[in-house]
């Protein structure tokens, strides 16, 4: 068996999974490979999956598989997996880092402190109290509602395929979930529902001018509608770390724009997920190899 790496997993990998058979990460040997295994950047579509006729398995170490044609891949034979489990720490202790940032003024303060400035007259708000609304509750946006819980926030929650949560009270429409929102944090896929879904219209329902964090997919938000409500104020802060793209257009409409805090897609690069995204991708092989399915 050929394992091809096309994308950065944890250095011990290799070595691991050395005891299924041959690893590589030449990505030249793609038509050799049996089991793929990527991350964010390589995208594996039609075509890419019709020059490795041999392949038996793709694996995306990570949250969802929207860089995957799923459909394609299966009807060609091929398993689909991923590795949802291993990121939520990582990704929830960004979102939660960003959503703790943006009240506490850390990024104008630092700037200032670099540039001579000492910004007393700019007041810090508290989390506590107030109310985060998450779009999506699965492993991620579980994490990050219990973090909110500790800090004594209001946990709300919308997902179209979850009618309860030990972790967050569950609201029947996008709208009502948004109403009394402080704090907006997005952990949804990217499906024909959720692009665009964080627009003028949904916002239009908040009573307050809340603050959006999406950890979950660039295309979730409306970028254009962002810029507007940004200017307009109808959204004090957006911080986000993903985008349409690995990185961004230069022409990007929310490059460009005061109160955003932006990030470079990290939210799964810490060196204890890397360490467990391999752990998942061993077992998945060695319990499919088990099984005989590959």
């Amino acid at each position: 068996m050929l394992i091809l790496i096309s994308d950065a997993f944890d250095s011990s990998l290799p070595e691991r999974l050395s005891v299924f058979g041959e690893v590589t990460s030449d990505k030249n040997r793609l038509s050799e490979a049996e089991v793929v295994l990527v991350r964010s950047k390589t995208k594996c579509t039609k075509e890419y999956i019709d020059q490795a006729p041999k392949l038996k398995l793709i694996i995306r170490g990570g949250v969802g598989i929207d860089n995957i044609d799923k459909v394609y891949a299966e009807s060609k034979g091929i398993i689909v997996r991923n590795t949802p489990k291993s990121s939520a720490i990582a990704v929830a202790e960004l979102a939660f880092s960003l959503m703790l940032s943006t009240p506490n003024n850390l990024v104008a303060y630092h700037n200032g402190m670099k540039q001579g400035e000492w910004l007393k007259n700019l007041k810090r708000t508290e989390l506590y109290g107030k109310t985060l609304c998450l779009f999506g509750i699965g492993n991620i946006a579980s994490k990050v509602a219990e973090r909110a819980k500790a800090f004594g926030m209001k946990v709300v929650a919308f997902d179209k395929y979850v009618s309860s949560s030990p972790v967050a009270e569950m609201v029947a429409t996008p709208e009502l979930a948004v109403a009394d929102a402080d704090y907006i944090s997005l952990h949804l896929p990217l499906t024909d529902e959720t692009r665009g879904m964080v627009n003028k219209a949904l916002i239009s329902h908040c009573k307050k001018s809340p603050v959006v964090i999406n950890t979950g997919r660039g295309l979730c938000v409306d970028a254009d509608d962002m810029v507007s409500m940004l200017s307009e104020g109808s959204v004090s802060w957006y911080c986000t770390d993903v985008y349409p793209s690995d990185p961004p257009s230069p022409d990007y409409p929310i490059l460009g724009c005061e109160r955003v805090t932006l990030t470079p897609h990290v939210g799964a690069n810490s060196e204890e997920n890397l360490a467990r995204i391999g752990e998942e991708t061993f077992d998945i092989i060695d319990e499919l190899k088990k099984g005989g399915k590959i």
